[in-house]
């Protein structure tokens, strides 16, 4: 039995319709956790697919005039050709009409009738097209689909059945005594709550005379297999079971299968019960993820508010989908999607912090030379950043054990802002003014170092970029994506005597009003880019008599509300020595109305007159924003309003 091996599963997924964002991120996820496995040395077989029998593409299929078998093979491609675009780097791909699945499906049956695990009875009970399944009277919620809350039709009819009741006890101890088989674990207390009633036999059979898109039952040719026995099966049949035991024996179990929480009671009752039935071992972990909304609303097709992936990956790229993908949502719960989310995320995380980091880096080190020296001895704050490196890298290794990439992607954030302030403590420009080359040499290589190791730590999620960024670094060929987690943890760095290249922008910055433009139909949107050099993320240099010309000053905000019709805009009186104004500012996120009475803030009081939201406002109000975090700018101790700042 496999236990050193790591074999991670996503759902094989339907072919009645093109895939949306939450097809996406699970298979991201899948692929995610697979490269890192990779990295850590790991043999690794990652499996994803497609599920291509059963009413649903059927009625796809009638819809369009064409066969089932046409409308798989036509849809099939979408998926692939999304996989392909989003890096995924799956071993095998299945599809439930290939025939090595669909014999080894046959045999399974076979086996199970003639050990009667299967037998056939007469049926009533109420059926929904959408999931495909059976229902009872007490299952109904109002007369509808307990899981999709459609619409659904009595059927009285003879069937086959599987002896999935007499595991019900067996499965309820199992969940009890092996706390890592459903996680989150609140999912495990979901399906003994389901356990909790009485466990009904599967039916795993439909008439041909109702539906004729499916595998035939080996031992009667007027049936057809059910879709979920016939696709939970592709699970084994995909790595060699009945066909190649040696394959077999080193893949099961899977140590994870990623599934969305809808498909829950399917995984963790359905199709344990049936391995059982088998007479096979237990995958490690069923692992069920949560739902991306829009607002609090679930994306559905049927609600037209499903994200297509193409689209925002032709908007802002690939590697910046799957990093908000996995940082945005924490694997269990749910998570909303928004252009401003992502936008927010991405100028914030990866232009603000990681691109920035690298534009400081190698700017300087172009201006010493271009190649990275080796340091000199290191001091605390050399040694604070590199432990601030070590605290991601065992961040990243827990957070992958416990399936919180969240708070992994979190660590290593944390770590690339360590080292925008390392390079603000130690200012390498301050250095090379005073010649002191060894001590500048030291801190370039130790904020280079740090980004080596960050980009390995952010390869499996952003494999593109990180190699990228690996050769602005002087990597080049299989150095830009060989770097493997693994070597992380001996401390070993190949980095001395590289030389480093300039990059036009790793993330560059994109603006928010560029960000609500539809993409055009077959390239990225254009994003503007904003300048990033020496010590911090300047623009532009300026002169002292252009610092004069802006007006800062003291105020005291008298009232506070917010703009109508505006969540994120406040309107504040405010008092500026004598003079009464109005000020609209951004900050309702961060500040409540009643916070902001009788702050004494800065503000830039010569900015010509604005309307926002049809209001006036004179004024700008300063504020320091990092990451999510925004402070307004406020003076030491009590002065006046209207007193000169700068």
């Amino acid at each position: 039995m496999n236990t050193d091996n790591f074999y991670v599963t996503t759902p094989i997924y339907y072919v009645n319709d093109k895939p949306h964002i939450g097809h996406a991120y699970t298979t991201i996820l899948a692929d995610v956790l697979a490269r890192y496995y990779r990295s850590l040395n790991v043999d690794t077989f990652f499996l994803t697919g497609t599920d291509e029998h059963g009413q649903k593409v059927e009625k796809a299929a009638a819809k369009r005039g064409v066969s089932p078998k046409q409308q798989a093979d036509e849809t099939v491609v979408r998926f692939q050709e999304l996989w392909k675009r989003l890096g995924i780097t799956n071993d095998r791909f299945i599809r439930t009409t290939d025939e090595y699945h669909k014999e080894v499906v046959r045999e399974i049956l076979q086996e199970l009738y003639d050990r009667d695990e299967i037998y056939k009875a007469e049926y009533t009970g109420w059926y929904c097209v959408g999931c495909e399944r059976f229902y009872t009277e007490k299952d109904l919620v109002e007369g509808k689909c307990p899981e999709c809350g459609r619409e659904v039709s009595a059927i009285r009819e003879s069937n086959y059945f599987f002896r999935m009741s007499k595991y019900q006890q067996w499965l309820i101890d199992y969940i009890q005594t092996h706390p890592d088989f459903i996680q989150p674990a609140f999912r495990a207390n979901e399906t003994l709550g389901f356990l909790k009633r009485e466990l009904g036999d599967l039916c795993i059979s439909r008439p041909k005379s109702r539906l004729s898109w499916g595998i035939e039952l080996p031992f009667d040719a007027d049936y057809v297999c059910y879709v979920w026995f016939d696709a939970l099966i592709n699970y084994i049949s995909a790595v060699g079971y009945r066909r190649n035991q040696a394959e077999f024996e080193k893949w099961w179990p899977a140590s994870y299968h990623l599934i969305g929480k809808d498909i829950l009671t399917t995984h963790s009752v359905y199709w344990p019960t049936m391995l059982k039935a088998i007479g096979l071992p237990m995958p490690r972990t069923i692992f069920a993820h949560g739902w991306w909304l829009t607002g609090d609303t679930k994306m559905s097709k049927s609600l037209g508010n499903v994200v297509n992936p193409m689209d925002m990956i032709e908007k802002c790229g690939v590697d910046a989908f799957r990093y908000f993908l996995l940082s945005e949502m924490s694997p269990g719960n749910d998570a909303n999607f928004s252009e401003e989310s992502f936008v927010a995320r991405y100028n914030s995380d990866l232009a603000n912090d990681l691109g920035n980091l690298l534009s400081r880096v190698l700017k300087m080190t172009l201006r010493s030379g271009g190649v990275i020296q080796p340091p000199a001895e290191l001091n605390a704050d050399d040694l604070e950043l590199n432990r601030e490196v070590e605290t991601a890298i065992a961040a990243m290794e827990t957070s992958l054990k416990a399936m919180k990439f969240d708070q992994g992607l979190n660590a290593v954030m944390n770590a690339v802002r360590a080292g925008n302030r390392y390079l603000e403590k130690t200012a390498p420009w301050a250095l090379a003014k005073k010649g002191e080359v060894a001590r500048l040499n030291t801190v370039l290589y130790t904020a280079a170092d740090a980004l080596r190791r960050i980009s390995v730590l952010l390869a499996p999620v952003m494999p593109d970029k990180m190699a990228e960024l690996r050769a602005c670094l002087g990597y080049s060929g299989e150095e830009l994506t060989n770097a493997r987690i693994s070597d992380l943890l001996s401390g070993r760095s190949d980095l001395a005597g590289r030389t480093v290249r300039d990059s036009a922008g790793l993330f560059p910055r994109i603006l928010a009003e560029e960000a609500d433009k539809p993409a055009p139909a077959a390239k990225p949107a254009k994003v503007k880019q904003e300048k990033t050099a020496g010590p911090v993320n300047v623009v532009d240099l300026i002169a002292i008599d252009d610092f004069a010309k802006v007006a800062l000053k003291t105020a005291k905000v008298l009232q506070a509300e917010k703009v109508e019709g505006a969540d994120k805009l406040l309107k504040l009186q405010i008092e500026v020595g004598g003079e009464k104004r109005q000020i609209v500012s951004g900050i309702a996120a961060w500040y409540t109305p009643d916070s902001l009475t009788g702050k004494t803030v800065v503000i830039v009081s010569n900015l010509k007159p604005a309307v926002i939201r049809g209001v006036e406002s004179n004024g700008m109000l300063l504020a320091a924003k990092q990451g999510k975090e925004l402070k307004l700018v406020t003076v030491d101790g009590e002065i006046a309003s209207g007193a000169q700042v700068g």
